[in-house]
């Protein structure tokens, strides 16, 4: 049984950056495709960025393209997310997720495990 735990978000200020940080354990992290969802109040939950086990393959939603980054430490067993430039549409808690593939990464259900979440606030 795999469990996920996000650790990294908070408040800053419209253009800061914050580093979010999945950790994993109970599996075989290295063979996890990993991924960030957000979800705003009154929204869905939206894939904001995935990996592949090898960190060959790397998906972004359109919006964070140029801005986040995603990348993992397997030897860590953490997998993270660089976000710079934030903006007020960033607000959102954010969700670690793990699957055995990355495939068909932007579908809720297929990912397996997830974390809690934890909340990022940009203000104006």
């Amino acid at each position: 049984q795999v469990q996920l735990v996000e650790s990294g978000g908070g408040w800053v200020q419209t253009g800061g950056s914050l580093r979010l940080s999945c950790a994993a354990s109970g599996g075989t992290f290295s063979s996890l495709a990993m991924g960030w969802f957000r979800q705003a109040p009154g929204k869905e939950r939206q894939l904001v960025a995935a990996i592949s086990w090898s960190g060959v393959t790397r998906h972004y939603v359109d919006s964070a393209k140029g801005r986040f980054t995603i990348s993992r430490d397997n030897d860590k067993n953490t997998a993270y997310l660089v976000m710079d430039n934030l903006k007020p549409e960033d607000t959102a808690v954010y969700f670690c997720a793990a699957a055995t593939s990355v495939l068909q990464a932007e579908y809720v259900e297929k990912w397996d495990f997830w974390g809690r979440g934890t909340q990022v606030t940009v203000s104006s």
